[in-house]
């Protein structure tokens, strides 16, 4: 569909910033998976193992396997949560503070680069619509669950 539908144009923009990312990863030995965990784990208080799949939008076998990746190359430590002993918390090691430094770095490039080039309200538009779409996939506005089966 190379008319340039919103589908199109949304997947072919991920992919492209995907591929970035996980260039820049690569530099330091790492995955574009691995640093958006980083930045979605506390660095003072860790974050239950619990909340961050919800928090990142990953189901719970692909994050099981990331954090596994993480923990095998000392970025994370998994603790006994002392408020819920049922539950674990994944916290940052000292080498995993230092990557998730360089990840947000790396993010935070893209996005001075992107306003620079871009004007702010075309930015705030973008997000606007963005916003939209979340809201109509999120609300089921788009594709409605036949409930006659």
């Amino acid at each position: 569909m190379r008319e340039k539908t919103i589908d199109y144009v949304l997947r072919a923009t991920w992919i492209a910033v995907a591929k970035m990312y996980n260039e820049e990863a690569s530099k330091k030995g790492s995955t574009m998976a691995t640093g958006f965990a980083l930045l979605n784990i506390d660095p003072d208080e860790g974050t239950p193992s619990t909340s961050l799949g919800p928090k990142m939008g990953m189901e719970a076998t692909s994050l099981s396997r990331t954090l596994k990746t993480m923990e095998g190359k000392g970025l994370i430590e998994r603790k006994k949560n002392p408020e819920d002993g049922r539950s674990v918390l994944i916290q940052l090691t000292e080498y995993g503070r230092e990557m998730r430094a360089f990840s947000k770095g790396v993010v935070l490039k893209f996005d001075d680069a992107v306003k620079e080039t871009i004007p702010e309200e075309d930015i705030k538009t973008f997000i606007d619509v963005a916003n939209t779409m979340m809201e109509l996939i999120n609300n089921k506005k788009i594709y409605k669950q036949d409930l006659t089966k």
